[in-house]
């Protein structure tokens, strides 16, 4: 009986042995499709971003043009408005300071109403 228990034990020692082995298989397993599925993943997140980036430079070149003729008209508008007003300048300075010199230079001194007012009741 004592050697039936010994082979009995010796049994369930080695099926416990080849339970640990077939679960450290299954681990490294689960461990290889980890870093299978990672790799899998990035190189499907690569491939989107490049044909994103594809894309956005198509779609930035088709447009581009566009941009470019809006400033070139922008840009024009702007010089002769610039023109406008720079010939608007050259054209009424010297009137406008001929004005500013004959306001400054022509006084006529004469009361300040209030003190008009005042200076008129005490005479009466």
């Amino acid at each position: 009986m004592a050697a039936q228990h010994s082979q009995g034990i010796q049994t369930l020692l080695e099926a416990e042995k080849e339970a640990a082995k077939i679960v450290q298989q299954a681990r490294q397993y689960r461990l290889q499709r980890l870093k299978d599925a990672r790799t899998e993943a990035s190189r499907e997140i690569e491939e989107y971003r490049q044909a994103k980036d594809v894309e956005f430079k198509s779609f930035e070149a088709s447009h581009a043009g566009v941009t470019s003729n809006a400033q070139a008209a922008v840009d024009k508008e702007t010089e002769s408005k610039l023109q406008a007003i720079t010939d608007a300048y050259e054209a009424n300075k010297d009137a406008v300071v001929k004005k500013l010199l004959d306001r400054v230079l022509l006084v006529k001194p004469e009361l300040h109403r209030n003190l008009r007012k005042v200076g008129g009741a005490e005479s009466q």
